[in-house]
């Protein structure tokens, strides 16, 4: 087993250790007998850095604990020494503080979602750019996530101590743990913000409080096992404050209005855009009206009126209209064949309700030669082509199809 140097000081960035064995498959990789390079585990992230030795120089780019509860250092490339050669090793300074920031960060907001509202943390998750945490409850509104996050916040400011202690598992469950690990060992290790929170964790955290820098709750989401909170620390929080204050800044130059006049502007715009939806949708569906009775009267009349069209100015969702229209205009059946050549192409088949014919499987077998997908109803399909260049020919053939099942005239 691995000794963890990270488990008495998180702030060990060089280290030196022995290799206890060179690994070649599947990936390169080195065990060592101490290490302060942190594994993936407990929804932290891996450290990444470097090792030397013998004058090589190898990047550490992952690393994961096994199941014998050794540190697996995976390189960049093999190294050209093996077990029992000395290696001195560099924690990535960055990622490793920042790891810190969002890990204890995350202790002081979990600990005030659970003095607040009894809303406890039942999973964590540290990402390259975010950091989340699940809490068990049916719901969070806007304002609770407001005063955990101003009472995290507050914690910050008071720069407690944070301490890593060692107890039994005995003492650990009369301590008053904010959560036991699900699998607890005999000896377990705990990271106690004073008076605030202690809980067992194998992470590396700060010092003391002020060094997580702010807190901030970026969104609260339901998900099956309860509300997730988005949330970022220190400098990812401060990255993040600067960047929706430029996003909000231009925007609020596109209104020529403040910033915080920005959510009316909005309002307004959703229903000015609600009412321009409701009257291109009126208009669209005068102009369905009045191109079906075009068609109508230039097919003549037939026992069954075959309307065929290709639109070069239409899109999808106004022929698609347009067939509604057609074949529910009553009177004689319609069977009707329109496509689009406005990008993606696309063909819809229609029929008057209990027609012979199967537009679904017409419109298969018509656009699966030349690439197309689509389908539908015996009465009603639709299909995209990559490209507009062979819808004449598609409805030719379809109207072919048609018109050769019609039973003769007489």
């Amino acid at each position: 087993m691995t000794q963890r140097l990270y488990y008495t000081d998180s702030f060990l960035l060089e280290f030196s250790g022995h290799v206890v064995e060179a690994l070649a498959s599947p990936r390169p990789a080195l065990i060592l007998d101490r290490t302060a390079f942190y594994p993936t585990s407990g929804g932290q992230v891996f450290d990444t850095g470097m090792l030397r030795a013998r004058d090589e120089m190898l990047a550490v780019l992952e690393v994961a604990e096994d199941e014998c509860g050794r540190i697996v250092h995976f390189l960049d490339r093999s190294p050209a020494f093996g077990a029992g050669v000395e290696v001195r090793g560099q924690v990535d300074r960055p990622r490793r503080l920042d790891h810190m920031q969002q890990h204890s960060g995350q202790h002081v907001l979990s600990a005030a979602f659970l003095r607040l509202f009894n809303m406890a943390t039942v999973s964590f998750h540290m990402g390259d750019q975010v950091c989340t945490i699940d809490l068990d409850s049916s719901a969070l509104s806007r304002e609770q996530a407001r005063r955990a996050g101003q009472l995290a916040n507050d914690v910050v400011l008071e720069d407690r101590p944070v301490a890593i202690r060692f107890v039994s598992l005995e003492e650990a469950r009369g301590l008053g743990l904010r959560k036991l690990p699900p699998d607890p060992k005999d000896e377990l290790r705990l990271i106690d913000i004073a008076d605030f929170d202690l809980t067992a964790c194998g992470g590396t955290h700060v010092g003391a409080t002020g060094q997580i820098g702010p807190i901030l709750v970026r969104k609260i989401e339901k998900v099956k096992q309860g509300v997730r909170v988005e949330f970022v620390c220190g400098q990812r929080a401060l990255n993040a404050a600067r960047r929706d204050y430029d996003a909000l800044v231009e925007s609020a130059s596109a209104f020529s209005a403040q910033i915080w006049d920005l959510p009316e502007h909005v309002r307004r715009l959703q229903e000015d855009a609600r009412a321009a939806r409701k009257q291109i949708e009126q208009l669209q569906q005068e102009a369905a009206d009045l191109q079906a009775s075009r068609l109508l009267a230039e097919a003549g009349e037939a026992p069954v009126r075959i309307v065929s069209h290709v639109f070069t100015d239409r899109e999808l969702s106004f022929i698609k209209l347009l067939a509604q229209k057609l074949v529910r205009s009553g009177g004689t059946p319609v069977v009707a064949l329109l496509a689009s050549t406005l990008p993606p192409a696309s063909v819809v088949f229609a029929q008057t309700a209990g027609g012979v014919f199967d537009m679904g499987s017409l419109i298969r077998e018509l656009v699966a030669p030349l690439g197309g997908r689509g389908g539908g109803t015996r009465d009603m399909a639709q299909a995209g082509l990559p490209s507009a260049d062979r819808l004449e020919e598609v409805l030719r053939t379809a109207c072919d199809r048609v018109c050769s099942a019609l039973p003769p005239a007489h």
